[in-house]
């Protein structure tokens, strides 16, 4: 396509919009749509995009003959609208998670196969420089065979990303485990190198129910709310009264290989970030913080009691959101939008990690007990771990003929 600059829509003006501003530093990219059915994500997506048309229309979206569209929209929205954009023939880009049912994330994954229209995933912690690392480690043989992932997640600023709005709803999101813990329950299955089988869950709703927290924040955005100052999580106001998720699960997970994991998820910690144990056959590797200003210990030999690690090594810099992540991200969708072929990221891998949440808190709800993950098709399977081979970047239908 030389230099010629690829359009594409945006579906979602909210916070989650904040990948626009990688897209709007590339000179390979036209924003030339952006649909939002609130006014004033219109009204923000004017004043930040004034080039572009804007709209609470999908179907004009999708007759400005954009070659791809990046849906960040609520996660509820995700198979509706993705499942429209590869009807219509356009290179998809889909924040996670891809759905909040396996019944959905299977729906798109059989449409973007049936119709040949590229799919890919927004997993940017594949792309996270701390995930990198810790796979090297592995592949590298120093820890020897993985046997067991651990993965604690302390979201420092859990009530005011999660519990103000939409995100504390069941009906939008079905649990943080997919919207928050779908990241980490990819990366634990991308260290492992497998998928779960079977999946158990505990938790509840232990800080953020307290009727007297709840307020209502109409036609406000999280950007407007989130203050370090908003602690400790027992005197948090503007609660959504309808927040009925978890903020406090654990999972534990047997993956096909034999692997065994578990992940905890706290949304009132008073700091953020991800601590990762990967113990192996002949050692253990742990991360202590996520950005570039942590490290990744590795433990090789037998000790006696605690021991200082026998490898430190740094995460590396890199610039950009989410640790460099998006930038990276990015590139590999235009890409793969454009040019077609493997990715890091994953459809299948995606629909893994959402059924694993979607059992999760199904578990955790019900009687605690193991659920079996089912099965994916094995041409699925086959068609997404060969690269999507023969899809198409952009062959537009007329949107009356798309199959809704």
């Amino acid at each position: 396509m030389g230099n010629t600059r690829m359009p594409v829509g945006i579906v979602g003006f909210g916070v989650r919009a904040l990948l626009t501003e990688e897209l709007a530093k590339r000179e390979d990219v036209e924003i030339r749509v952006i649909c939002d059915p609130s006014e004033s994500a219109r009204a923000r997506a004017r004043e930040q995009f004034p080039e572009a048309r804007v709209t609470d229309s999908l179907d004009e979206l999708l007759e400005a003959r954009v070659e791809a569209v990046f849906v960040l929209s609520p996660d509820d929205t995700h198979a509706d609208i993705v499942c429209r954009c590869l009807a219509a023939g356009v290179a998809v880009f889909c924040e996670k998670p891809i759905a909040i049912s396996i019944e959905d994330a299977d729906r798109m994954l059989e449409l973007a196969r049936a119709t040949g229209t590229r799919l890919y995933l927004g997993h940017n912690m594949r792309h996270m420089p701390v995930v990198r690392l810790m796979r090297d480690i592995i592949q590298s043989g120093r820890i020897g065979e993985v046997k067991a992932i651990w993965c604690r997640h302390f979201v420092g600023h859990g009530g005011d990303y999660y519990f103000k709005d939409w995100h504390a709803e069941r009906s939008h999101v079905n649990s943080l485990l997919l919207q928050k813990g779908a990241h980490d329950i990819d990366v634990i299955h991308w260290l492992a190198g497998g998928y779960s089988q079977r999946v158990s869950g505990m938790g509840g709703l232990t800080v953020y129910g307290d009727p007297e927290q709840q307020g209502a924040r109409t036609g406000q955005m999280m950007t407007d709310w989130i203050s370090t100052d908003n602690w400790p999580p027992t005197a948090q106001t503007g609660i959504n009264p309808r927040a009925d998720v978890e903020d406090l699960s654990m999972i534990t997970m047997r993956l096909d290989n034999g692997v065994f994991a578990s992940y905890q998820q706290c949304h009132y910690t008073p700091d953020y970030w991800r601590n990762y144990t990967v113990i192996g056959t002949e050692g253990r590797l742990e991360n202590v913080g996520d950005d570039s200003d942590g490290v990744v210990n590795v433990w090789t030999r037998r000790h006696s009691g605690y021991a200082a690690p026998d490898e430190v090594i740094e995460i590396p810099e890199a610039s950009g959101s989410h640790g460099g992540a998006d930038p990276l991200l990015l590139d590999e969708f235009l890409r793969f939008a454009r040019e077609g072929g493997g990715t890091e990221t994953s459809p299948v891998a995606a629909r893994q990690a959402v059924a694993v949440g979607v059992l999760a808190a199904a578990s955790l709800r019900g009687d605690q007990g193991a659920r079996t993950v089912p099965a994916l098709a094995p041409e699925l399977i086959e068609y997404f771990d060969d690269g999507q081979p023969g899809s198409h970047g952009v062959v537009p239908m007329s949107v009356a003929a798309m199959d809704h």
